[in-house]
């Protein structure tokens, strides 16, 4: 295809998913201060899976407008606990405060996808996961995060589910690219649409 795919994000996790499925696309890093667009909408009522595609907009659009050739996607992924929008832990003390809240409930993951050229959207989706954890003994999860270390704190939920964080669940409904943080299906079927890839 003559037209360049750009995947607006930096997140391994993404790039793999993408390539893995025989994608060909370059990985170029959005310049926008997602704490400061969440900042923003505070206090409006904005639901956690519309934060998370307002974030993949604003990555997209970020990237498309540097990239006026490129068919960009953009991705973002917000961890929900009920109304509360949870983020990346900072420190391993900060892992361990979250999968202990996160002990027995149900949370939502919430991934959104954007496509956009030139700087304007073309096409927007989410697709929500619900994850609950089983009961989890303070002492297991120290000992989870010590087998585990600090590639935790690259997930929202301290948790890798495709490691050792698949241990920590209870019950899964979602599918597993949802859970990665790119809904792969419904973006697929999107490129062809858009003349992206074959199909």
């Amino acid at each position: 295809m003559a037209e360049t795919l750009v995947l607006a994000s930096t997140s391994p996790f993404r790039r793999r998913l993408l390539a893995d499925a025989g994608i060909d696309f370059v990985a170029e890093a959005p310049q926008i201060d997602e704490r400061a667009v969440e900042a923003a909408l505070e206090g409006s009522g904005t639901r956690p899976d519309d934060v998370a595609l307002i974030l993949a907009e604003a990555k997209a659009q970020e990237v498309s407008g540097r990239l006026a050739d490129a068919l960009v996607i953009g991705a973002d992924q917000t961890l929900s606990l009920g109304d509360e929008v949870l983020h990346k832990p900072a420190d391993m003390e900060e892992a361990r405060r979250r999968l202990l809240a996160l002990s027995g409930r149900t949370h939502a993951l919430n991934s959104a996808v954007v496509l956009a050229r030139g700087g304007e959207t073309l096409w927007r989706h989410v697709s929500v996961a619900h994850m609950t954890m089983r009961a989890l003994d303070p002492g297991f999860v120290g000992r989870h995060l010590s087998q585990a270390g600090e590639r935790v704190l690259g997930s929202v939920g301290a948790y890798q589910i495709e490691r050792e964080g698949i241990q920590l669940f209870e019950r899964i409904s979602g599918d597993h690219f949802t859970i990665v943080g790119l809904p792969m299906l419904p973006l697929l079927a999107a490129l062809r649409e858009h003349g992206a890839i074959d199909g």
